[in-house]
């Protein structure tokens, strides 16, 4: 039963996590999910910026994209680096924002 547990909550899952595949193309998104059994990383709301100059001759280059991906799956084994930012969950400084906490208790009201 190890297997149900990969899935466990992860402290930084929700967090802004910026990777690198093997092909040098930078993804940033939020992260979803981690599963240690099939060693995949999924993003949500995820913006591929393209290879920014990693990559080692002209033919390689992958300019970026505008659109957001609602999702993507990667596989561990093509990831190349993975970054997670700091303070990820912090709000922005807006007097319009009374918290950032989510409300505890039931499911809708």
């Amino acid at each position: 039963s190890r297997d149900r547990n990969t899935m466990a909550s992860n402290p930084l899952l929700g967090s802004r996590i910026s990777l690198i595949s093997k092909k040098d193309i930078r993804y940033e998104g939020t992260l979803y999910s981690i599963n240690e059994a099939d060693a995949t990383v999924a993003l949500q709301n995820v913006r591929a910026y393209g290879t920014e100059g990693r990559e080692t001759n002209s033919e390689t280059f992958v300019p970026p994209q505008d659109q957001v991906h609602p999702y993507l799956l990667f596989r561990g084994c093509d990831i190349k680096d993975l970054h997670v930012h700091e303070n990820s969950m912090e709000a922005p400084t807006d007097p319009a924002i009374l918290s950032a906490d989510q409300p505890k208790g039931g499911e809708g009201g």
